[in-house]
């Protein structure tokens, strides 16, 4: 075997070990006390049981059941997958019905962004005159958090899902705006001077040249707008109400369901992750040798 995939063997291994570890201390953790398993009330001073039955909690009512164990999280992932496209209602929709709105209001946004960012980082990166015009008003509206244009998208666009949508360009935007101007204005200058040489159009300079040496890192700015976006739309989802995961994660927590909302949690970061290896297999595939 060589050292390559040794050192993968090695690492897949090392993971199992960790998960496994990790699994067998959540398992213990979340064991109920002796104190739990004695009689509702029994861990109670007589103060506490009189006060407590005061405020109408009755002693006869049983203990919440606490944090999940990974059995209970494991039935939550098969309740879950068992009818993931049911849609019952507002608060009953199925684990895909709430990932598809949130795919698809970070696709339009991020989808968006991209034909504003790429033709605008270009110009930036190609124009030192647009760069100084422009800069001003990037470097204020680029450290605001997205979601503090929430108010303000929800008043004028007036529409919850849109607003998601608007919050997510705005996310997106800066990335690959950003990088986009940094990749067009570092391409080599002897490149750049033999295209000149040869009269080449500026049409053809862009799409021939500039853009295949700034590909790289324009699908980085990509990447990494692809990778804020997937975590504002949880946040933006919360606010808005209505659909998404951001949605079905607060109402399973207005449900007082933890085993669904780390079952939530589990697929959000799954899909990120899938989201994160798409782009990086786009940005190989782009990159080239000097």
């Amino acid at each position: 075997m060589n050292a390559p995939r040794r050192l993968r063997w090695l690492s897949a291994l090392l993971s199992l070990l960790l998960l496994l570890l990790l699994l067998a201390v959540w398992h213990v953790a979340t064991q109920p006390s002796a104190a739990a398993d004695g009689p509702p009330g029994a861990d109670m001073t007589a103060e506490q049981l009189e006060y407590a039955q005061l405020l109408g909690h009755g002693t006869t009512t049983p203990k919440s059941a606490g944090f999940p164990t990974p059995a209970q999280i494991g039935q939550a992932v098969l309740d879950n997958l068992a009818d993931p496209f049911r849609d019952a209602g507002p608060n009953d929709k199925g684990i895909a019905v709430q990932l598809g709105h949130s795919l698809l209001r970070v696709g339009l946004g991020f989808g968006i962004a991209a034909l504003v960012a790429v033709p605008l980082g270009f110009l930036i990166g190609m124009s030192p005159l647009v760069y100084r015009a422009l800069d001003p008003f990037i470097q204020v509206l680029k450290p605001i958090s997205p979601l503090a244009w929430m108010p303000l998208a929800l008043y004028t666009i007036q529409d919850s899902s849109i607003s998601g949508v608007f919050v997510i360009f705005i996310c997106s935007l800066w990335p690959m705006l950003l990088n986009t101007a940094f990749g067009v204005s570092a391409v080599r200058r002897e490149w750049l001077n033999v295209a000149r040489t040869l009269e080449v159009s500026r049409l053809r300079l862009a799409f021939e040249v500039i853009l295949p040496a700034a590909a790289p890192t324009i699908l980085t700015g990509m990447r990494i707008g692809m990778g804020i976006a997937w975590l504002v739309i949880v946040a933006a989802e919360m606010l808005v109400g209505g659909t998404g995961i951001g949605y079905f994660v607060w109402n399973e927590w207005n449900n007082l369901s933890l085993a669904n909302v780390i079952f939530a949690i589990l697929v959000i970061g799954c899909v990120g992750m899938l989201l994160d290896r798409l782009f990086a297999a786009l940005q190989q595939m782009v990159t080239y040798a000097e």
